[in-house]
């Protein structure tokens, strides 16, 4: 099992320099989760934004298994100084195989 949810939406992901955000657009509304990277083996989620109009359809933990799939493919690791994404890795012990 790999936690991630269903997903009826798209997540894309913008990445720069020293930071990046996975984003799902619905409806008109936008719901992303950003993070910082510290160095070439880490990143650290920042922080993660789902409007009142998204709630109930499980966005914010797709941006997070979506970032934790990501990192895994990459060999990284995550620190999620955002509560919502340290709650989610308190409730998925699948994924701490990446988590700092």
């Amino acid at each position: 099992m790999s936690g991630t949810p269903e997903a009826s939406f798209t997540i894309e992901h913008e990445t720069s320099d020293n930071k990046g955000r996975y984003v799902v657009e619905l409806n008109g509304a936008k719901a992303e989760m950003t993070y910082s990277k510290a160095g070439d083996a880490m990143i650290i989620i920042d922080s993660t934004e789902v409007p009142d109009a998204m709630r109930g359809q499980k966005v914010g933990v797709a941006l997070v298994a979506k970032a934790v799939e990501d990192v895994r493919f990459s060999g990284k690791k995550i620190m999620p100084l955002c509560p919502f994404a340290k709650a989610q890795f308190a409730r998925h012990s699948e994924w701490h195989d990446v988590l700092l």
